[in-house]
């Protein structure tokens, strides 16, 4: 089932999640929603409370990237950063910040541990792409935002479509939950 995409201003983005103490058939339907819904939404990475659930749980699909097509879709719960290797910028975008992108300077490597679908603990090492996609997913579980991680000036030139995004003015191709900050309407 395709499930509405929480957008920028809504609180359940800046909460961080809950962790998962196991696995069960909800959170399995919950896993298949998460990949219909990003791919619906033609992203590469889904954190669970860009779809309202607070818990620590995210999805990621990189095959549709150039240059990706044979990596395999991931189900990350409960990921730890144990280490970190290099740096880099890359322009991000964000789901939950439809039609919003920006650089943003992240490792260029990490070491994960986290646990599978199975609730299986798993240790893996990841660069480029990957690496990018789960530390901006990760963030999600944290309360943070890529634009909340980019340069001043750059966030600058993007703060008029934040406070739309903020009044609920949303241009989107796929479903998506607008909260309105009721401050500034």
């Amino acid at each position: 089932m395709i499930l509405p995409i929480n957008t920028y201003s809504d609180e359940v983005l800046r909460r961080k999640a809950k962790p998962l103490k196991g696995t069960d058939r909800q959170l399995e339907e919950l896993i298949g929603n998460m990949f219909e819904s990003m791919r619906n939404a033609e992203g590469i990475g889904l954190a669970a409370p860009q779809i309202g659930v607070s818990l620590r749980l995210l999805v990621v699909d990189i095959s549709l990237a150039d240059g990706y097509d044979e990596a395999s879709p991931m189900v990350v719960i409960n990921p730890h950063i144990l280490a970190v290797q290099g740096y880099n910028s890359m322009e991000e975008g964000c789901l939950s910040i439809p039609d919003v992108r920006g650089d943003v300077v992240r490792p260029s490597a990490i070491q994960l541990k986290y646990r599978d679908e199975n609730f299986e603990e798993r240790v893996g090492e990841f660069d480029n792409l990957t690496a990018r996609v789960l530390q901006h997913e990760i963030d999600h579980l944290d309360g943070t935002l890529f634009v909340d991680r980019m340069q001043r000036r750059d966030r600058r030139k993007i703060q008029k479509e934040l406070d739309a995004l903020t009044r609920g003015v949303v241009n989107a191709s796929y479903p998506v939950a607008v909260q309105v900050d009721s401050e500034t309407r």
